[in-house]
């Protein structure tokens, strides 16, 4: 169930190959006031069966990852660029992250989050507008205008790069980490996610 009803994604149809391959519009998940927001690129299967972002293994990564920083999934928001799950999982087109933009946008200015951190190189790309090496600028903090006020971005890894090459385990977690320590979130949602399965 998502805390933030009005930035709710409902009966969109402007990309039809989205359109056709999703199972539902998957809308963001966590706190409706949240100071820390992560962007992931779009839903996979499971998302995409499930109605929740990173759900599946590359959301086990990013809950360990939390939980090293004294976070709880509840602590925090997490979205996409795109809701809709793209055919065979492959990367949202241009167009189709240009249809959601104002989706991303409008939850960014509702969640108002003071930390937007950007999971993988398609959300770095999307909202910083230039190429991101992701791997290279991992754990990078720029300035981030978005709803008239500047926030901080953090570049991290997707969590599914850690599964590929344990190498990036570091570099991830840590950029995470830095994340949660620039919002300030310090862990008081308790420890315990109000998501279940994880």
């Amino acid at each position: 169930m998502d805390d933030c009803e009005a930035a709710a994604v409902v009966g969109c149809e402007r990309c039809p190959a989205l359109v056709d391959s999703r199972s539902r519009i998957v809308n963001g998940t966590g706190p409706a006031d949240a100071d820390l927001l992560f962007v992931g690129e779009g839903p996979g299967a499971t998302e995409d069966d499930r109605g929740e972002p990173f759900v599946g293994r590359s959301g086990s990564v990013l809950d360990d990852a939390l939980r090293d920083a004294g976070l709880a999934r509840a602590d925090v928001r997490i979205t996409n660029c795109v809701r809709c799950r793209p055919p065979e999982n492959r990367d949202p087109t241009a167009e189709e992250l240009g249809n959601c933009r104002d989706h991303l946008r409008r939850e960014i200015e509702l969640v108002d989050p003071s930390v937007v951190a950007t999971l993988g190189k398609v959300p770095a790309e999307h909202l910083l507008g230039r190429s991101v090496g992701v791997t290279g600028e991992a754990g990078s903090v720029e300035e981030l205008r978005i709803g008239g006020r500047a926030r901080r971005l953090v570049i991290c890894l997707h969590p599914a790069a850690t599964l590929y090459d344990r190498s990036q385990a570091e570099p991830f977690a840590s950029a995470v980490e830095t994340a949660a320590e620039l919002a300030g979130v310090d862990g008081a949602g308790g420890g315990q996610s109000r998501l279940d399965g994880f």
